[in-house]
């Protein structure tokens, strides 16, 4: 299954501590409490981020001259163009002061029990292959250039989920800049 998610049909929603909005693109499940959530927040001024009990986030720089991540205990972070990301707990307690006016970041939140997440910056030139695996899902979001999916074209701002069945594979191809997220539910085993 390949679902595309263009970004003029993400929904924009306010963030849990009133500070912004988020402009949501997929969540999973879609409807009551998610497991996993993919976003791009508009950060506009200084403030607190929302906490997340039970959940990991990474936050990437998209666009801005970035911000600088001031944890509770002490911890500083700098995101710098052109992608500084960090990922963190999201229980702790932050604040963000951004360098030099507004910033678009990319947030990936999932629940730490069920799920696991890596996050990967790629350029994309020509083709590029996913192979289904039990229990993962690939998040693909197009910072720059064009993607040609068999469900159709991403542009910049656009975004894709694949389920893939084991065995079977997903081609895509093009010309630009990428971030992925490999979502792999935890089995009971793990």
């Amino acid at each position: 299954m390949i679902e595309l998610m263009p970004a003029n049909a993400h929904r924009r929603e306010p963030w849990r501590n009133g500070g912004g909005w988020t402009r949501e693109i997929a969540r999973s499940p879609s409807e009551g409490n998610w497991d996993w959530r993919l976003s791009v927040a508009d950060v506009g001024r200084d403030g607190p981020f929302s906490r997340f009990e039970g959940c990991d986030r990474e936050i990437v720089l998209l666009a801005g001259q970035g911000m600088d991540l001031e944890f509770e205990d002490g911890e500083r972070v700098a995101l710098r163009p052109p992608h500084g990301r960090f990922r963190f707990a999201g229980e702790r307690a932050l604040s963000a002061r951004l360098v030099e006016g507004p910033t678009l970041d990319l947030n990936l939140i999932w629940r730490r029990d069920p799920v696991d997440m890596q996050v990967f910056h790629r350029p994309i030139v020509g083709s590029m292959l996913f192979f289904g695996e039990p229990g993962v899902d690939w998040l693909l979001y197009v910072v720059a250039g064009r993607v040609h999916t068999p469900a159709g074209g991403l542009d910049a701002g656009d975004a894709a989920r694949f389920v893939i069945a084991p065995g079977q594979r997903v081609v895509i191809d093009g010309g630009g800049e990428l971030f992925l997220a490999r979502v792999r539910r935890r089995l009971p085993d793990d």
